[in-house]
């Protein structure tokens, strides 16, 4: 299996190179359950936020361990923003995106619980990966719509086109 080198802080990890789209392969970065990363990664990023945050907004399921960790090293509070809407849910804000790893629509769902937390706050937004954008952008219209200011977005990696509004401590290249 073809394989690209990335580097996470002092940690090294060969990733494999799949395809996601016909003629489109992307190497995957999958930090679930990879601890030395996650840590290496949030660590890097945590020294890479501005001070004025005031609180980490990240999607459900493989950001989530990295935004612990970037909490855990500032003090910031953090929100996942959901994949399902609950019955538990009170009041939800839901967009739907369409993620270049999934390749199908998918629901990003802020609990009403939350609102009160993001909104008036300088937000930071946490993600594995930012490729297409368009997690990044549903993200931010939630996140507006309640209040919030997205001040800074922070990631792992950016993939594909330059991504100039994302600080990331690596980039990936999309393979054809």
């Amino acid at each position: 299996m073809r394989t690209y080198k990335v580097e996470v802080g002092n940690v090294t990890r060969e990733l494999p190179v799949v395809e996601v789209a016909p003629g489109v392969s992307v190497a995957l970065f999958n930090m679930l359950g990879d601890t030395e990363v996650t840590e290496a990664a949030g660590r890097a990023l945590a020294g890479l936020l501005p001070p004025d945050i005031d609180v980490l907004v990240t999607p459900e399921v493989k950001a989530l361990s990295l935004a612990h960790v970037i909490s855990r090293e500032t003090g910031k509070p953090y929100i996942v923003i959901r994949k399902t809407e609950k019955p538990y849910m009170v009041d939800p804000i839901a967009r739907e995106v369409v993620s270049i790893t999934t390749g199908k629509p998918q629901l990003l769902v802020l609990d009403g619980f939350d609102v009160g937390k993001v909104r008036g706050k300088r937000v930071a937004i946490v993600d594995d990966v930012v490729s297409s954008g368009g997690t990044l952008h549903s993200l931010r219209q939630i996140i507006e719509e309640v209040g919030g200011e997205v001040a800074a977005v922070v990631a792992v990696f950016t993939e594909g086109q330059e991504r100039p509004d994302v600080t990331a401590l690596g980039h990936l290249p999309l393979f054809q």
